[in-house]
């Protein structure tokens, strides 16, 4: 049921927002019943979780690549590229879930999910460029959890902005990874 209404609670998050958004508005948004909407979900809090596992599942399959990529530079790139079109696509939802992400034990745990798979892949992206594995501050682990928040907690504030804030933050992203690699030039 939700795969075929996702672009509609999408919207309705968009002009409501969570809070003031009720049951009502999602079934009418999506076109059905409450009736029919409460016999898949039992709340609006269920509704917007079963969207942010979506999507984050969604953000998992298209990162995946990324940290199989042999040469650091290109993974890094590509990562950083990858992590625009994500905003891009599902900026709203993401944005939607880090925000309910400290009250919504759910959304919590399928972001923190989320951000350890990214994590994993970072981390093997810096030990790949030589920094050595381990979760002292100046290792790998330790690295790829900062660089991971900061990532999004970056991408997060451009995505509010535009396309083009996206960008400027994916270049700037990108640098402080490849000088935290040990790979500027």
């Amino acid at each position: 049921m939700l795969g075929l209404r996702e672009a509609q609670i999408a919207t309705l998050l968009a002009q409501q927002g969570y809070d003031a958004m009720t049951v009502g508005d999602i079934a009418q948004g999506a076109g059905i019943t409450r009736g029919a909407l409460y016999f898949y979900f039992g709340s609006k809090q269920e509704v917007v979780t079963a969207l942010v596992a979506r999507t984050v599942e969604h953000l998992w399959e298209r990162s995946r690549a990324t940290a199989q990529t042999d040469d650091p530079r290109q993974a890094i790139a590509a990562a950083m590229q990858r992590t625009v079109e994500l905003w891009n696509e599902h900026g709203l939802i993401m944005r939607t879930a880090i925000d309910l992400s400290l009250t919504v034990p759910e959304i919590g745990e399928l972001w923190k999910h989320t951000a350890d798979l990214f994590v994993t892949a970072i981390t093997a992206v810096l030990e790949r460029a030589g920094i050595q594995a381990g979760t002292e501050p100046a290792q790998a682990s330790a690295m790829a959890r900062a660089l991971c928040w900061m990532i999004e907690r970056t991408f997060y504030h451009a995505s509010q902005e535009s396309r083009e804030q996206l960008q400027e933050a994916s270049a700037t992203c990108e640098h402080i990874w490849l000088t935290s690699a040990g790979l500027s030039t």
